[in-house]
């Protein structure tokens, strides 16, 4: 078989969409075996009104995660094929990409492990605010990324409002 550019290309499209995926897939599974006992945890504890069955965590955090990782795949095509201003920008973008990732990471061992709900709730809040800012700047560019991101804002919202009512309840 003779490889074209656009057979190359392909693949290559393919690969790093499928890393970019990867990463908040892989650190979420990552966690989720630290704190395998989580939404046991979650069950015993006294739950505030409107809260979901355990079972939907899984399903949501994993759909966010491949809307995470395809909006992390946008940037990054934003900042290696972009102009000189777009790239800067698109740097940015990843780094507070990152940065609420690590958070986001952080605040599940935090929350169960530790039993710390407070603490998490901080870092619920710091991780909110990056997603703030990280939603501002794809507004325009790229939009898509936008609207991948968006979800996760609303979960993490009402994730703050579980964390608070837990943390007042128990």
């Amino acid at each position: 078989m003779i490889k074209t550019k656009n057979t190359i290309s392909t693949f290559g499209k393919i690969w790093r969409i499928a890393l970019c995926i990867s990463v908040p897939l892989g650190g979420g599974l990552i966690i989720s075996m630290f704190t395998r006992d989580a939404m046991e945890k979650f069950g015993a504890f006294n739950q505030p009104p409107l809260a979901p069955p355990a079972w939907l965590f899984p399903v949501a955090w994993t759909i966010l995660y491949v809307l995470m990782g395809v909006a992390s795949y946008l940037i990054y095509m934003k900042y290696r094929d972009g102009k000189k201003g777009e790239k800067s920008l698109a740097k940015t973008e990843l780094i507070i990409y990152g940065l609420q990732l690590v958070l986001n990471f952080i605040w599940t061992p935090l929350f169960f492990s530790a039993g710390l709900c407070w603490v998490a709730f901080v870092v619920l809040i710091l991780m909110w605010f990056a997603e703030i800012v990280l939603l501002m700047l794809t507004f325009k560019n790229p939009r898509t990324a936008f609207w991948c991101l968006l979800p996760y804002l609303i979960w993490t919202t009402f994730a703050a409002y579980l964390n608070v009512g837990i943390a007042v309840l128990n």
